[in-house]
């Protein structure tokens, strides 16, 4: 059909989110070696257009303010060659320890999003 498989746009919202925390100062490496994890716990992706193959893709990604121990981050996946947006959405993340259990977000972590 010469599109991108729907899949992949919640792959180049990770891509975001991973690229994002880089240039606050983390990377997810970091992140886990303080026991602190982020995994998503709701995901929501509107399509607008289809991207196609070979389409060079913008990410523009944005974080909420955290919470205790949740965060949230907002998608806008652009065509760069017209700057038509592909894709809206969003992930909810909840910080958990190594074990799986909720634990509160540390203030390093916190701050970077201030």
């Amino acid at each position: 059909m010469g599109v991108a498989y729907y899949g992949n746009y919640l792959t180049w919202f990770e891509v975001g989110r991973t690229d994002l925390l880089r240039q606050l100062g983390a990377s997810y490496r970091e992140i886990e070696s303080r026991d602190v994890f982020l995994p998503v716990v709701e995901v929501h992706c509107k399509y607008h257009q289809s991207a196609r193959y070979d389409d060079v893709i913008e990410i523009h990604t944005s974080a909420s303010r955290p919470t205790r121990a949740r965060l949230g981050f907002d998608y806008r996946l652009v065509r760069a060659e017209d700057e038509i947006v592909l894709a809206t959405g969003s992930t909810h993340h909840v910080a958990t320890n190594a074990e799986g259990r909720v634990r509160r977000l540390p203030q390093t972590i916190v701050e970077l999003f201030e």
